[in-house]
C-alpha cells in the first residue's frame, strides 16, 4: 500500500471541497480511515487497481461520515438538541455503511484506471 497521510492531507487540500472534518482529525484516526477506505475498496473492486487519488477521495468521504455529529446518526440516533446552542435530526434516509459511502469520483478514477466504467448504482430488493 503506496497510500500514506502526508500525501492524503496534500491530494485533499487540493482536490476536495468540503474538507474541515478530515483536517481536523488527528494522525491515528486518518490513518485508521485511510485504511478502511484502502481495505473497502481493494475488497469491492479485487480485479482493478485502485490507485491512491481514489483511497484519497474515499477517505475524505469517510471523514465527513464519521465526524462528531455524523457518528451518531452511524449509531442508530435519531435526534438531539443541546440547550440553547442546536438541535440536531438525521434522515432516516442518510446513508449507512461504509461502502455506501464511496463517491462517484473516486469510482472514476479506479475506472479510468483500469480502462472500464464503474457506477455506484446496485441491485436492491423492492416490494410491489
Amino acid at each position: 500500500m503506496a497510500v500514506n497521510i502526508t500525501e492524503a492531507d496534500a491530494y485533499i487540500a487540493a482536490n476536495c471541497i468540503d474538507v474541515e472534518d478530515w483536517s481536523d482529525c488527528d494522525e491515528a484516526k486518518k490513518q485508521r480511515i485511510v485504511n478502511v477506505a484502502f481495505r473497502t475498496l481493494t475488497t469491492k473492486y479485487p480485479k482493478l487497481t485502485v490507485p491512491d487519488a481514489a483511497v484519497y477521495e474515499f477517505s475524505n468521504e469517510l471523514a465527513i461520515a464519521f465526524n462528531d455529529t455524523n457518528r451518531l446518526q452511524q449509531q442508530g440516533i435519531a435526534a438531539f438538541s443541546l440547550t440553547g446552542v442546536a438541535s440536531f435530526t438525521f434522515k432516516d434516509w442518510a446513508k449507512s455503511g461504509v461502502e455506501n459511502w464511496i463517491p462517484q469520483s473516486a469510482l472514476d478514477i479506479i475506472g479510468a484506471d483500469n480502462g472500464v466504467k464503474i457506477g455506484a448504482r446496485q441491485a436492491k430488493w423492492t416490494v410491489l
